[in-house]
């Protein structure tokens, strides 16, 4: 019965008989003398709940009965939180199994979409790896050119070396393959240089540096100039033959040992482009193919976990349900009780001790 009911009751010239709940809660509360001055409920009194022992408070089960609770509170001196405090407590003890297995459920859920997230971000690592590689052109190269200028300079050097060994035939008819060979690796001394000087266009060149570079050529070269001096033709075709000789081997000498080291340098230039250009052929054979299966087993994997998500997804609905409904019950219960309590502090003023105590009868 609520508070209003109370009242009308009071005032009523014919009393009603009181309900079932009501007698029930009468035979259940111990009855407290009440004076006009102040209405006290003893603190030993206020029926809490204890998660030790699973006993339901009887005004937990009749709303009509929590009314009254409302009211007893509300016309004596206790205060509203120690009973607020006993709902909350044992709806806590109704709710904790099922907020464990909510939260359970959450963790599980949070795991799965972690793993998610994880493959979907290696599956557009390989997607752009994929679209990067099959976008790759291959390095253009001159490997045949090179290889061909490697050929060219090798005869070169090799016709140098027995133009020399023809030219000092007659004056070292023994050894002459050796002193020829001499002569030829004299010749090409400029070769320590890694550059020649002629292409030296941005630094000065002193006179030790153009010595280093011409010096050992230009001996060797005056060297079969003079030996290629004897003969039996005429002195004019001689002199002509020698001249002729001395520049030709003194040019080859500056210049064709140099052509033979820089195409060996673009050889190994070309040859890394060209094993290159082979490796990435390869690989959008091979490896286009290896992560375009991994995507595809990880978009496997991906369904399966989204399966597994949406089976735990449908398990939660009923504790998720059935948590929402306590805790609904639990404040529908305190609004419940804090209405009563704080309409019969109000009217608390208003009432004589007398009336109290007929109102709580």
């Amino acid at each position: 019965m609520s508070f209003f009911d109370r009242v009308k009751n009071l005032f009523n010239s014919k009393p009603i008989a009181p309900s079932s709940d009501e007698e029930a809660l009468a035979f259940s509360t111990t009855q407290v003398p009440i004076s006009q001055e102040s209405t006290i409920i003893p603190t030993s009194e206020v029926q809490s709940f204890s998660p030790e022992i699973d006993i339901i408070p009887f005004w937990l089960e009749n709303e009509d009965a929590l009314r009254d609770e409302g009211v007893i509170f509300g016309l004596s001196e206790a205060k509203v939180d120690e009973k607020i405090g006993a709902i909350r407590n044992y709806f806590a003890h109704q709710t904790a199994e099922t907020e464990k297995t909510v939260e359970y459920h959450f963790e599980k859920i949070g795991e799965i979409n972690l793993l998610i997230e994880q493959k979907e971000t290696r599956i557009n690592e390989l997607t752009e790896k994929a679209r990067v590689l099959e976008n790759r052109e291959r390095t253009e190269h001159q490997l045949p050119r090179t290889f061909i200028g490697i050929v060219l300079s090798l005869a070169m050097c090799i016709g140098n070396y027995y133009l020399i060994d023809e030219s000092i035939l007659t004056n070292f008819p023994k050894n002459h393959y050796v002193i020829a060979l001499g002569i030829f690796l004299a010749g090409m001394f400029n070769l320590f240089n890694s550059k020649s000087l002629f292409h030296e266009k941005e630094s000065s060149i002193s006179w030790r540096q153009l010595l280093e570079e011409v010096g050992m050529p230009l001996a060797a070269s005056v060297f079969v100039f003079v030996q290629s001096l004897t003969g039996d033709a005429s002195q004019n075709q001689i002199l002509l033959r020698s001249f002729a000789l001395f520049f030709f081997v003194f040019f080859l000498f500056l210049f064709a040992g140099k052509l033979l080291l820089s195409n060996l340098t673009v050889l190994k230039t070309d040859s890394a482009v060209w094993f290159d250009n082979l490796r990435l052929q390869k690989d959008k054979i091979n490896k286009t193919k290896e992560w375009e299966n991994e995507i595809t087993r990880l978009k496997i994997e991906i369904d399966e976990q989204r399966v597994e998500k949406w089976k735990i997804v449908d398990i939660l609905k009923s504790p998720e349900a059935e948590l929402k409904r306590l805790n609904e019950r639990r404040e529908m219960l305190v609004k419940l009780f804090e209405s009563e309590f704080n309409l019969a502090r109000s009217y608390r003023g208003k009432l004589t001790g007398k009336q109290i105590e007929d109102i709580l009868k």
